[in-house]
Parts: structure tokens; sequence; C-alpha cells
């Protein structure tokens, strides 16, 4: 298992709501939706394998863009919260 935060960019132009619920569903199936455009949790490498792909599927290469950020483990991730803190990320200190 490696701990994932992906965060997405949608160019915006007249197929961008489209690509855009594309993205955030197939992300939805994977990771938690933490804010906006941003995902984390844990996978297994298959599942981060299989995730790339259907992205790489749907994303316009030349307009948008994705990025994940991998560690083996999410303790070794520093958080700190500025404002409000929502429910999907109540589960950190």
């Amino acid at each position: 298992m490696m701990y994932i935060i992906l965060i997405y960019d949608i160019c915006t132009d007249e197929n961008s709501a489209n690509v855009h619920r594309k993205v955030f569903s197939i992300c939805k199936k994977y990771l938690t939706h933490i804010q906006k455009s941003v995902f984390e949790g844990n996978l297994t490498k298959l599942k981060l394998m299989e995730l790339e792909l259907e992205l790489k599927k749907c994303i316009r290469k030349d307009m948008d863009s994705v990025i994940i950020f991998q560690s083996r483990d999410e303790k070794w991730l520093k958080k700190n919260f500025l404002g409000k803190v929502d429910d999907a990320t109540s589960r950190f200190i």
C-alpha cells in the first residue's frame, strides 16, 4: 500500500464540464474527496495503475493535468489545516 494525494486541473472550454465530471467520478472510485480537485487515500500499486489508466483515457493531454504524490505511508506527511476542516478530513489530527 502507498499513500496517495491526487490533484487535477481541467482547462476551461466547451468540453470541460464533461471532462471534469469524468475525472471526478474516476478519482472518487479510488480515493477520498478532500477539496474541490483534491483526493487522498491508500492504494495498492495495482489500483494506482488502474486509476492512472482510467484518467489517461479521459483527460486531454494537451490541456488538462493530474498530479499524483506518493508516499510509503501517511504517517510521514504532516498536515496543517487553516480555516474550515470539513468532514472528509476530520479523521486527521
